[in-house]
């Protein structure tokens, strides 16, 4: 199996990364690629899970290892396979996904792609109590107000603006390093910017 990959990230493409190994690209599916954005060209290590069926190999990548547990975790639960797994990934952050889970809100799991009450109950009979050997149960919310402190006025306003559009956290998060760049513009030029960048993903 292979755990991770190292190597030069090459590519950012709508679905998956590409990381140069030694003259070899693998092409990683990820929840939300652009995350990686500001590695690009750069040496980068990515958490994998090698998927392997007798039709297909596919490499599933993480930013981190806790991720990378929680999908293991998400894909035994009955009905969901690794692409509905990704899309979970990619719309909550692993912190309030977690949390979700041992509250057994049904509300916030059933708010993501392609969880409806069924599949949510089936998360929450599965998985509560495991979760904490996983990742610590952080509060997304929480997360998102600590990256924001010591960041430009202008930035913090962006943020804000973008959750009041509804982009998630961990889209917010993914775009933040691009911004970060930008941060002498007004409020209205990083949104715009922001805006930008999302639609790109």
């Amino acid at each position: 199996m292979i755990a991770y990959i190292r190597g030069t990230l090459t590519s950012i493409q709508e679905e998956t990364v590409i990381v140069d190994v030694q003259g070899v690209g693998y092409a990683i599916v990820c929840a939300n690629p652009f995350a990686f954005q500001a590695s690009i060209n750069q040496q980068i290590t990515i958490n994998t899970y090698h998927y392997v069926r007798e039709d297909t190999q596919i490499l599933y990548g993480f930013p981190n290892n806790d991720e990378k547990l929680l999908f293991t975790k998400l894909i035994t639960v009955s009905g969901i396979g690794p692409k509905g797994a990704l899309a979970i990934l990619g719309g909550a952050d692993t912190g309030a996904l977690i949390n979700a889970i041992e509250r057994e809100d049904d509300s916030f799991l059933t708010s993501l792609p392609g969880i409806g009450k069924k599949t949510a109950r089936q998360i929450i009979l599965d998985l509560k109590g495991k979760m904490p050997a996983v990742a610590p149960a952080g509060d997304s919310a929480a997360e998102t107000e600590e990256l924001a402190k010591g960041t430009p006025e202008a930035l913090q306003e962006t943020q804000e603006a973008l959750k009041s559009l509804g982009y998630t956290d961990k889209e917010i998060r993914a775009v933040v390093p691009n911004l970060r760049k930008e941060s002498s513009g007004s409020t209205d030029e990083l949104v715009r910017k922001a805006l930008a960048l999302l639609v790109e993903q």
